[in-house]
This record gives C-alpha cells, structure tokens and sequence, in this order.
C-alpha cells in the first residue's frame, strides 16, 4: 500500500533520529504511518562536525585511549545509535527499517540520505528558533523543508 500524501506517493519515509524525547515521538508518528500505509523507513542520524570534533577531543584525552577518533568511528557509532533506537521505539510496530548516518553539515546529511534512499517524505524533529536565531546561526529544519522536494513532517517540542 502506498500512502498519498497531498497527491505524493509515499513509498520510503526518512526519519531524523536523535537522543531527545522528541525524536522517540517524532520516530513512533513515523512508524505508525509507515506501519498504516505499510512503506519502509530509514533512520538517519547525523552528527555534526561540532559533536564530531568534541567527542574526539574528550576520547583523545582520556588516558588510556589508543588511536583517534576518525570519522569513520563517528558514522558507525551514529548508525548503531539509530539502529538502537529503531528498536527501542519500533519494537511495537510491524515495519521495516534501514539505519545510516552521516559526520558533517545536518542538512547535507539528512538530503544525501533522502537520496541516496529514494525517501519521499521525511521525518524531522526540529526547535523553535526565531528568524533572527535561524539567520545568526543557520537552521537545518528550515533547509530540509526548502531544499527536499517531498513532504517534510517537523515536530516541535
């Protein structure tokens, strides 16, 4: 079954995953439709650079730690944690999924995942920024919806 969606066909949603409540709700709405319409999801969490160079620091520092923190760790350590996700919020739900995950520009991470995986809709958990804060500081929501050309569902906490 496919889900029509304002005359858009949805075969493959897209689902931003991130560790806040948000994003459980936002993955359990995702699910649901998927499940309803019986279409496929991907889990995607991107990691900025921001997160990306942080983490490295605090895992460069610790004593015993060998070796860096490459990017490569970082997009492996994000698709688990979607992967975890995808199974702690849709254990309940009849649907399948495909997890990836993406070390740079949010927004970049998220349209390259879109498609790479020939997504129709996506799934994104965003805040509420005024326009200044959205200009001063950039908002990754803001380009998804302008940018991807489909659906965009956001929820706002």
């Amino acid at each position: 079954m496919i889900l029509d969606v304002d005359g858009v066909n949805v075969k493959r949603a897209l689902a931003v995953v991130e560790p806040t409540d948000a994003s459980k709700d936002l993955l359990r709405e995702a699910g649901s439709l998927a499940e309803g319409v019986d279409a496929e999801l991907v889990l995607v969490h991107a990691t900025t650079d921001e997160e990306y160079s942080a983490r490295r620091k605090a895992m460069e520092s610790l004593s015993n730690a060998s070796g860096k923190y490459t990017p490569g760790e970082a997009r492996a350590g994000a698709a688990e944690f979607a992967r975890d996700l995808g199974e702690e919020v849709l254990a309940s739900f009849d649907v399948e999924y495909e997890v990836t995950s993406s070390v740079g520009d949010k927004a970049d991470g998220v349209l390259d995942a879109a498609e790479a995986y020939d997504c129709d809709h996506v799934f994104f958990a965003g805040r509420q920024r005024s326009p200044t804060g959205k200009a001063l500081f950039g908002d990754a929501t803001q380009r998804v919806i302008l940018e991807f050309e489909g659906p965009v569902t956001v929820l706002t906490a």
